[in-house]
This record gives structure tokens, C-alpha cells and sequence, in this order.
């Protein structure tokens, strides 16, 4: 009999593209928490070299990643490892010889690349990376079907919808329903929403995230990508999934069935819980997390998402309705205007308005191949910065 938590019965070998950011610190918490359970064997940064550094020397991995040539050079002996770098160097850890699992934690669409690898390898993935069921959703759930692949989420709403499915006829679903807390922003006077700063959109009240993720949560632009991401993973049409503002961020997701019954997944706002559910699925591992004390007073508020405040929401829902590569662009024009606004170069309010044009004026003729999804992400990425009259940016 295999045990609980072991792949082939060895610890579960685990790949993080992205250990230095915020999903792959808290992957690395869980790490530590089951030393006999997970073996991490390839880590991934960007330029946090020291941090990197670090967490090599703690984990031991089998080889680690750096995001120039130059830097792989300053670092070769730095590590005890192999050192790669680049898109390439991220290919090889993706495809790292008898890897379990690969944790998807890198933010953007350079992500993408390396889960299509780890997907053709036969790894599970633990998908943390938004853009890639956003930029190609349909094509890589197909790609992981053929592959015989699972695709575990690490978002905790996804998460949450996973695990409210399990055991669950997708036949038998009558709505999927996201929550979302809300972000900083849910109370302010709209007629001030052009002198919000940098610092206040960085400010979530429930979640401690990247700079990307966290102004994507206050445009509330993350649960339109969920919303497209929901789309492909499980299969379900757009007009049976809903969002819902849910301050309190302690009821996850939940799943409506046809019969009139709901289940909800509960828990305090955690990123390990999910993590760590991605990893050890179907188990549970006993682990000292945070939890929600039922003898005490709870209060849950449930509330429309406001358009007005939140248009991001709405451009989000049409893109997946006009399909294609519309996804992709939408989510390209996104990453590079909320980088444009945490450099000061637009003001909060203009992040909707320029993805709009965007959306507007982007041709949407793209082939229907990854090749074609990329590319729609890098026409989109170069509109969004003439457009913003920032090309050389």
C-alpha cells in the first residue's frame, strides 16, 4: 500500500519556478513543515539572488535558476548545484528528471512556457500563475487531458471550488461562485478614486501578496482572470459563474447545485492552506495552520460586485466572451498597465481605461495555437505602451 503523501513511494520530488516571491516562500513554509513528505529538487528566481542563496542552502535542491547569463555567471559557484538561466534555464527545471510536482508560482505569461513543459513531462502542477489558463486556458487543459496530466489550484478560491467538486458531477453544477474581498477600495467615494496612491492600492486589508496581485485585487482585475481561469478548470460556462464581495474573506468559493443545495470552503485567509492542499491532494496532512474558532461571534456579508468601482470585472467577462485571444490581450494590456501605474506613470484610474482601449482597438486575428496566444501577448503588450504614450518604457 502506498503512504499518504508520497508519489511512487518517495517523497513527493517538487519543482518551484518562483521561489522568492510570495507563493514560493510560503511552498517553501510548507516544506519545512513535512521534511520526510517533500523533497524540493529545483528552485527558480528572477534577480533575489541572495534570497535564493538562502533557500539553497537550506533545501539542498538539484539544480537552481537565475533570470539573466549574466547573473548565472556571478553565481556559479554560489550554490553547490547546477546553475541555469533565462526561459531556458526555466524549460529544464520545468522538465528536472522524476519531478512530482511543479509549483507554477512565476507572475506574467513568462510563466507559461515552462508549465506547457512540465505539463508534456508528466509532472502534476500546482498552479499558482494566473496567465496561463487566462492566455491559453483551452489549449492547455487539452494539452493536460492528452497528457493525462492534473492541474491542481493554488488560488484559494479555485481551491476552495476544487474541493467543494470533489466527488461532484459537473452535470449536477449549477453556478460557481468566486469571492472576493473587495480589496482596499470597497467603501471609497468613487468621485475620489483619481488621487488614489500608489502606497493605499498596496494597502489589501485581508491578504499579504506581490505588488502585482495585490493592485489586480483592488481593480478587483484578479477575479476577472479567476473568473476566465474558473472557465477552464472545471469546465463550466461562463454564465453559470458568479461573483460575489465577501469582506471577510473567510468563505472561499462556493458551488451552487442544481438540486437548490450549496457547499462552501471555509477557512481564514491563508495562502499556505491551499498550497499545501495542491501538493498533498487527495490527503490531508495534519499541519498547525491557522483556523476559524466556531465558538465565537462570526459575522459573513455578501454583497454585488459595483462596475462602477470595479470595471476591470466587467472588461474581464468580455473578453472571455469574444474568446480567442482576446484573454491573452486583456491580460497582457493588464500587466503592463498596472506596471506603468506602481512606476508612477499612470494614475489608478487609468489602468481600466487604457485595458479598454486596448480591448477595443487590439485585432483579434491570432492563430489558434500557443504560438498565436503569444503573440497576442506581445501585440498587446506593445499597444498598451503606445497607447499609454510610453513605448520606450
Amino acid at each position: 500500500m502506498r503512504e499518504e503523501g508520497r508519489v511512487n513511494d518517495h517523497p513527493v520530488r517538487v519543482s518551484i519556478l518562483g521561489s522568492t516571491g510570495s507563493i514560493g516562500t510560503q511552498t517553501l513554509e510548507i516544506a519545512r513543515l513535512f521534511p520526510d513528505r517533500i523533497n524540493i529538487v529545483c528552485l527558480t528566481a528572477g534577480s533575489n539572488v541572495d534570497l535564493l542563496e538562502q533557500q539553497a542552502q537550506e533545501f539542498k535542491p538539484e539544480c537552481v535558476v537565475v533570470g539573466t547569463q549574466e547573473l548565472e555567471a556571478q553565481c556559479r559557484h554560489k550554490f553547490g548545484c547546477p546553475v541555469f538561466s533565462g526561459p531556458e534555464g526555466l524549460l529544464r527545471a520545468a522538465s528536472w528528471d522524476n519531478t512530482d510536482v511543479v509549483v507554477g508560482a512565476l507572475v506574467g505569461a513568462v510563466g507559461l512556457p515552462p508549465i506547457i513543459e512540465a505539463i508534456r513531462c508528466g509532472s502534476r502542477i500546482a498552479l499558482a500563475n494566473k496567465e496561463t489558463l487566462v492566455v491559453a486556458g483551452d489549449l492547455i487543459i487539452d494539452l493536460a487531458a492528452r497528457q493525462k496530466v492534473d492541474i491542481l489550484p493554488v488560488d484559494s478560491e479555485h481551491s476552495a471550488i476544487y474541493q467543494c467538486l470533489m466527488g461532484e458531477q459537473t452535470s449536477s453544477v449549477s453556478k460557481l461562485i468566486l469571492t472576493a474581498s473587495g480589496g482596499p477600495f470597497r467603501s471609497r467615494p468613487l468621485d475620489t478614486f483619481h488621487s488614489i496612491t500608489r502606497k493605499e492600492a498596496l494597502s489589501h486589508p485581508n491578504w499579504e501578496m506581490g505588488a502585482k496581485i495585490t493592485i489586480d485585487s483592488a481593480t478587483m482585475m484578479n477575479k476577472g482572470l479567476e473568473v476566465i481561469e474558473a472557465r477552464w478548470l472545471f469546465d463550466i460556462p461562463q454564465h453559470k459563474i458568479e461573483v460575489v464581495i465577501h469582506p471577510q474573506s473567510i468563505i472561499h468559493s462556493m458551488v451552487q447545485f442544481v438540486d437548490g443545495s450549496s457547499k462552501a470552503q471555509l477557512g481564514p485567509p491563508d495562502m499556505k492552506v491551499p498550497i499545501q492542499f495542491a501538493l498533498s491532494a487527495p490527503n490531508r496532512w495534519p499541519a498547525s495552520h491557522p483556523v476559524i474558532h466556531w465558538d465565537a461571534k462570526q459575522y459573513l456579508e455578501f454583497n454585488p460586485p459595483d462596475l462602477n468601482r470595479y470595471p476591470c470585472l466587467e472588461l474581464a467577462f468580455a473578453a472571455l466572451k469574444a474568446g480567442g485571444a482576446m484573454p491573452a490581450v486583456l491580460n497582457a494590456s493588464n500587466e503592463i498597465a498596472v506596471d506603468l501605474f506602481l512606476k508612477d506613470a499612470i494614475a489608478y484610474a487609468a489602468i481600466p481605461q487604457l485595458i479598454e482601449r486596448v480591448l477595443n482597438r487590439c485585432p483579434d486575428d491570432f492563430p489558434h495555437s500557443m504560438e498565436g496566444r503569444l503573440e497576442a501577448d506581445r501585440k498587446a503588450r506593445q499597444f498598451t505602451l503606445e497607447l499609454a504614450g510610453t513605448a520606450n518604457h
